[in-house]
């Protein structure tokens, strides 16, 4: 088992460190540390574990670290425990700065440990199945990730709170560089961006448009994948996936009713299938793949050098809504 302690234990950090105490095949709990005293004996009474005086206390007697503070702080806090040989866990995004994340390879890289970056979303159980299941080769891709208004993770924009997730998701799938950004976005309640729209168009003629709202009336979290012969529509908040296809033969099953019609002397079906998805826990699964990654010394499945793309897509989109609002 791992030895691993927990730093920040707000509304994320809290979930990890309850998941956490549940996967006792991988992880020994040691404990954990947050600046709020009284967050602290809150959480201590609630889980049963023991919170560290400082920073420095909990990563002395820990393999690994999962980091789920404000994102300023990730870099100084991850810095610290790779310097010290120890894996670390950093919910995304990774960073702050490009420079900080680059930074934070270049630690790993030289200490040999493990980052693993929270980019949840790709662990999420439909996602995951529909990976299994279908090929995906995009050529236009439509995304909407709304939440209601949350004061937490105001820190940063709503590009690096929500956006990022599908940003992630998306360079995960489409195999090709990006070509250029259009993006525009406001600030509503916070002093930053709380709802923007990004176009990615990219070299092998992909288009991505992504929504990302936190001041919404109510959440939504979906993702439509068009390509050659088939629509995919999945919902990231409900666990479902539904695949239409178009093709020259009927279906064995269809799931729902086939529609059929004539394309220049072809008959060709219409019909849905909605795939089974398993109820799995995602927070769960990426810490699983943390401790696995680190026993078998491979890559983590979100790695520190990905998620250091996504952050820079993320910060693009971001310098072209500041560019758009100093025009106009």
């Amino acid at each position: 088992m791992i030895k691993v302690g927990v730093i920040g234990v707000g509304h994320i950090g809290r979930m990890h460190l309850q998941q956490l105490q549940g996967l006792t095949e991988y992880y020994e709990v040691v404990g954990f540390y947050d600046q709020s005293k009284e967050r602290s004996v809150v959480v201590e009474q609630e889980t049963q574990v023991k919170a560290a005086s400082t920073i420095e206390e909990l990563m002395a007697g820990v393999e690994a670290l999962v980091i789920a503070t404000p994102t300023s702080s990730h870099f100084s806090i991850a810095a610290q425990a790779i310097r010290q040989g120890k894996h670390v866990f950093i919910e995304k995004p990774i960073c702050a700065t490009l420079e900080q994340a680059r930074g934070i390879c270049d630690l790993a890289f030289e200490a040999g440990v493990k980052v693993q970056v929270g980019q949840v979303e790709r662990y999420n159980p439909a996602f995951l199945v529909l990976q299994k299941t279908q090929e995906l080769a995009p050529m236009f891709i439509e995304a909407h990730r709304l939440a209601t208004w949350k004061p937490r993770g105001v820190d940063v924009s709503v590009v690096l709170d929500l956006m990022i997730h599908d940003i992630d998701l998306v360079l995960s799938i489409v195999k090709s560089g990006i070509k250029r950004i259009h993006a525009n976005g406001v600030a509503v309640v916070s002093n930053s961006i709380d709802i923007a729209n990004a176009r990615l168009d990219f070299f092998n003629g992909c288009v991505a448009n992504l929504t990302a709202s936190r001041i919404s009336l109510k959440p939504m979290r979906k993702m439509r994948f068009f390509q050659r012969n088939a629509y995919i529509t999945l919902d990231f908040l409900e666990k479902k996936v539904d695949i239409i296809t178009i093709s020259e033969t009927p279906p064995s099953s269809p799931q729902n009713e086939v529609i059929s019609y004539d394309l220049n002397g072809i008959t060709k079906y219409l019909f849905t299938t909605s795939l089974s998805v398993p109820s799995t826990n995602a927070i769960a699964e990426e810490l699983k793949d943390f401790a696995l990654c680190i026993a078998r010394n491979t890559e983590p499945k979100i790695s520190a050098h990905e998620a250091t793309a996504a952050l820079e897509v993320a910060l693009e989109i971001v310098e072209r809504i500041a560019q758009l609002q100093e025009v106009e």
